[in-house]
């Protein structure tokens, strides 16, 4: 994945880190807490990744993810909207292993909310036991 390019297609500017923060989320498999990004970043700290994380939220570039543990997980958006996220997608909480994961390839359904009514973000999140915790 290109990083610069992406950060650029979503108005941000490209500094170190800001790409290091997006790379690191880029590798990952599952949306990240922030302890979680200050543990694996140990050269950028708390409040510099906070920033960092505010800026991506505010042009569209992660997704942020409250999970079944009351957590806030952030993944990178792979949109190339940024005014708007178009690759929301389904998230899955265990509630064995507390693990939360993207199932991408299940979009989240429209919703027609009543006249009045403005939808600002979307969090689907099922929860259960992941395959890995059934066996």
């Amino acid at each position: 994945m290109d990083i610069i390019n992406l950060l650029t297609r979503h108005g941000v500017k490209p500094t170190a880190n800001r790409i290091l923060i997006a790379e690191m989320l880029s590798k990952q498999t599952f949306p990240m807490s922030m302890k979680e990004l200050e543990v694996k970043i140990q050269t950028i700290d708390k409040s510099n990744i906070f920033r960092t994380l505010t800026l991506f939220r505010e042009h569209h570039l992660v997704h942020q993810v409250e999970d079944g543990d009351d957590v806030v997980r952030y993944e990178l958006c792979t949109s190339d909207n940024h005014d708007e996220d178009d690759d929301m997608h389904v998230h899955f909480y265990c509630e064995s292993c507390h693990r939360t994961y993207c199932l991408a390839e299940i979009s989240i359904p429209k919703v027609d909310l009543p006249e009045g009514y403005a939808q600002n973000s979307i969090n689907y999140m099922i929860k259960g036991i992941c395959p890995r915790c059934k066996k």
